[in-house]
């Protein structure tokens, strides 16, 4: 399949509807039938504005948070249509892959 893998950067303590922002975004895309996503946690990071965000040992607000998608062309423009119609601000990544599975179709996908 052709698509696109989206990598959204988000900080820890960013939220959006009472949840933190990369789980919004991972529901958001989950109803759009969207089924896989990673969500990666960074130690530090630097921002587009050159601020250093990282992990803190009391404080783990300003940690940064990856969340990888792989989603066909339809998916994508439903979902980045759907972040602009909440207002939410989120730097993104979009690279074209061509994704699938490989295995016999009787292996459990987690």
């Amino acid at each position: 399949m052709n698509g696109y893998q989206v990598t959204f950067f988000t900080l820890q303590d960013q939220q959006h509807e009472g949840i933190p922002l990369h789980e919004w975004i991972e529901r958001t895309a989950q109803e759009l039938g969207v089924h896989g996503s990673t969500v990666i946690v960074a130690a530090a990071g630097r921002g587009h504005g050159g601020k250093l965000h990282s992990a803190h040992f009391f404080e783990l607000a300003d940690q940064p948070v990856e969340t990888v998608l792989a989603m066909t062309a339809a998916q994508t423009d439903q979902l980045f249509a759907r972040i602009q119609q909440a207002q939410v601000t989120v730097f993104y990544v979009k690279t074209v892959v061509e994704f699938g599975i490989l295995g016999s179709p009787d292996t459990k996908v987690p």
